[in-house]
């Protein structure tokens, strides 16, 4: 999951052939987001985006539930949805912009590490380094 800004805020790892759109109630779980007032960080965003793959009725029932707006277009077995935002849909090339510069980690890249859990770590530590660059870049 990756906010507006570009920052990485929490990752799963899944086997190759289970389905990204079983994950979306785990990766909300991990996320937390700061807000300017005391009190607890918030722990739902206001949206998600999602390509077709995440257009399925139970992730939009859970997002509902939650008080989270779909962002999340219809497949072509669909019926489509009116109330589809279409400028905030384009506003995901920020996630596959974020998954490219995963993507070019030599290390996530050819996958080195052959243990789940040391490759998460990795990836974790890939996304550390993502958040640093925004830091840096937002300081000069």
């Amino acid at each position: 999951m990756v906010s507006r800004g570009g920052v990485p805020l929490a990752v799963t790892l899944t086997p190759g052939e289970k389905s990204e759109c079983q994950q979306v109630s785990p990766v909300l779980a991990e996320v937390r987001l700061p807000h300017a007032g005391p009190g607890r960080p918030r722990t739902r965003p206001a949206a998600l985006a999602g390509d077709k793959g995440y257009s399925f009725r139970t992730v939009r029932r859970y997002l509902r539930a939650r008080g989270i707006r779909a962002v999340i277009p219809t497949r072509s077995d669909q019926r489509a949805i009116s109330q589809f935002d279409r400028a905030r849909y384009r506003e995901r090339n920020i996630i596959e912009r974020v998954v490219g510069w995963l993507k070019e980690s030599r290390r996530l890249a050819t996958r080195y590490e052959k243990l789940a859990v040391n490759f998460l770590a990795m990836v974790k530590l890939a996304m550390i380094q993502r958040c640093f660059r925004i830091l840096s870049s937002n300081r000069a």
